[in-house]
């Protein structure tokens, strides 16, 4: 991990007001109060796994309070997540209290007010989290504010074991690997948020659709390449292709018909414009490598040709 900021880099008396500049300008906005600022020390070290921030942190024992005057500097719109390895933080937002340990974990929004306040000295890891690709992954009616997390059994261990794993191994990595191993960090934080005693079927179940949902949008902003592959759409969304066949299966469409069907779709909307462009433009526009095979396909799905669909516009 890159080492971003660290005390040791300053005299004594300058280290606690260095730590409050470094959280201030590296991490979110937030006031800070110090137990001991004469006796501060901590540390910050972080990678990148794609859209998720994966942070080492040593802190001495404070307050931090982000308030509506930090929140509407729009700098974060995220969630956190804290997995302590030594100390304890109660994390207080809309009026719950979690208290996350080394046996117990807080995810927490920066786009709401929250409260941190830190029992001794805590070393933890501190996952930023990309607020809508983290929500897309629960249904609208659990998408959460708050909450806690157990590290010390099922798939929150798993979660806890993965971030040490990435930590140590990720440095090593491609940056492709590592964003497709955030992605997967993501679907497992959430289905350890989602599952309960008694409804892992149904978490399971809203997690898969959500991951669809983010495969499809990430597949809609790559249409116009005409090399798109299924394996490359797999390994851009850290998955294998065989999960990707998976995620299909509850759609009425394979992974490669809802590829082509939506290409079909917008060529089709955009041949009705009546806009001037050929129609040859408007297939490569779309991710086809010849007019010829766009005619075809565009005439078994709509039963007449592209050119006819201008004549009807006409």
């Amino acid at each position: 991990m890159d080492l971003i900021f660290s005390t040791d880099d300053y005299a004594p008396s300058a280290r606690y007001a260095a730590w409050r500049d470094a959280i201030c300008d590296v991490y979110v906005n937030v006031d800070v109060k110090a137990t001991d600022p004469a006796h501060y020390r901590g540390f910050i070290r972080e990678a990148k796994f794609g859209e998720v921030a994966l942070t080492d942190i040593l802190l001495s024992e404070q307050r931090i309070r982000r308030n509506r005057r930090h929140i509407s500097r729009l700098d974060k719109e995220c969630y956190y997540l804290q997995l302590i390895h030594k100390g304890s933080i109660s994390v207080l937002q809309r009026g719950e209290h979690h208290k996350s340990n080394a046996a117990r974990g807080a995810v927490f929004c920066a786009a709401e007010q929250y409260e941190l306040y830190g029992h001794g000295e805590v070393r933890s890891f501190y996952l930023e989290i990309p607020r809508d690709e983290f929500a897309q992954r629960f249904p609208r009616e659990r998408i959460p504010v708050s909450a806690s997390l157990n590290t010390t059994q099922g798939l929150g261990r798993i979660a806890t074991e993965f971030c040490a794993s990435l930590a140590t191994e990720g440095s090593r990595l491609e940056e492709g690997v590592r964003a497709g191993l955030g992605n997967q960090l993501m679907d497992l934080l959430a289905f350890s948020l989602l599952t309960s005693e008694g409804d892992m079927p149904a978490a399971e179940g809203s997690v898969k659709r959500a991951r669809l949902r983010s495969v499809q949008n990430w597949i809609e902003a790559h249409l116009a390449d005409p090399t798109l592959t299924l394996e490359r759409i797999a390994t851009a969304n850290g998955m294998s292709l065989r999960y990707l066949h998976v995620l299909f299966e509850s759609d009425e469409m394979s992974a490669s018909e809802w590829v082509w069907n939506r290409r079909l779709q917008l060529a089709y909307d955009r041949l009705t414009l009546g806009d001037g462009r050929t129609i040859t433009s408007i297939a490569y526009d779309h991710g086809f490598n010849s007019s010829a095979h766009f005619s075809t396909l565009f005439r078994r799905k709509y039963g007449i040709s592209p050119r006819d669909i201008r004549g009807l516009k006409s």
